[in-house]
C-alpha cells in the first residue's frame, strides 16, 4: 500500500483498477457472508475494543452490526461527530462506524454510509432496519465518485479503505467536495514510509492480502 507522496500520475497504468475493485469485493462478499472466520485481518467487537473504540456506544449495538467490522485503526481516537451532524462514511461495509455515528449525531443529525459491495450494503442496511435507526441510510458506490450532494457534510469518517484506491487523488477531491466549509475528516489508515516498487504495485493480490 503506498503513501500518497508516493503516489504519481502512472499509478493508474499499472493497476487493473476494474480487477482490483473486483478482487476487493470479493474479499468482503466473504468478511459479509462469514465474519467470524479467519482472515489476514481481524473482525468484531473484540478487534474494535482493542483499538480503543468507546465502550458506548459499541456495547449498544448487537452482533449483527459488529461481527463484520474489519477495520485498522480508530478513527474517533481524537474525536467524534457533534449532535445533528451530517456524516459520511467512506466504505462503510457491515456499517459499524456508521452505526456509531448515528448514535452521537442524534436523531437530528443524520449518516450516510457509502460502499461498492452489494452484500455488505445488504448486510448494513438489514441492520439499521432492525435497529430502527432512521437517521443512518446506505448508498451504493465508489469513494472516487461519491453519490453524495456537494457541501452537504459535517465530518466524514473512513477507515482502511482509501488505502485500497488506486487514485488517492481523486479521493480526496471528492472529499473536498463534499464536505461544508469547516468540515473535518476523520479517518483510520494503512501507510508506508518507503517508495512501493511498480512489481508490487502492479500485484492485485498485494493490495488485497
Amino acid at each position: 500500500m503506498s503513501s500518497i507522496g508516493e503516489l504519481g500520475p502512472d499509478i493508474l497504468e499499472l493497476v487493473d483498477v476494474d480487477e482490483l475493485r473486483s478482487e476487493v469485493q470479493e474479499k468482503y462478499r466473504e468478511v459479509a457472508a462469514a465474519p467470524a472466520a479467519t482472515y489476514h485481518f481481524h473482525t468484531g467487537r473484540a478487534h474494535a475494543l482493542s483499538m480503543g473504540y468507546p465502550e458506548w456506544p459499541l456495547s449498544e449495538l448487537p452482533d449483527e452490526a459488529t461481527e463484520a467490522f474489519a477495520g485498522v485503526g480508530n478513527p474517533f481516537f481524537w474525536d467524534v461527530p457533534g449532535q445533528e451532524d451530517a456524516v459520511l462514511d467512506l466504505g462503510s461495509g457491515a456499517g459499524m462506524d456508521s452505526f456509531l455515528s448515528a448514535y452521537w449525531v442524534g436523531t437530528e443529525g443524520r449518516v450516510i454510509g457509502v460502499d461498492m459491495t452489494t452484500e455488505m450494503l445488504d448486510r448494513a442496511s438489514s441492520t439499521a432496519r432492525s435497529l430502527e435507526m432512521t437517521n443512518v441510510e446506505f448508498r451504493s458506490g465508489y469513494i472516487e465518485d461519491l453519490p453524495v450532494e456537494s457541501g452537504s457534510i459535517d465530518v466524514v469518517i473512513s477507515n482502511g479503505v482509501i488505502n485500497l484506491c488506486p487514485d488517492k487523488m481523486r479521493v480526496y477531491s471528492e472529499i473536498a467536495r463534499v464536505l461544508k466549509p469547516g468540515g473535518r475528516l476523520m479517518i483510520a489508515d494503512i501507510c508506508v514510509e518507503r517508495p512501493v516498487p511498480d512489481s508490487a504495485l502492479r500485484d492485485i493480490d498485494l493490495w488485497t492480502d
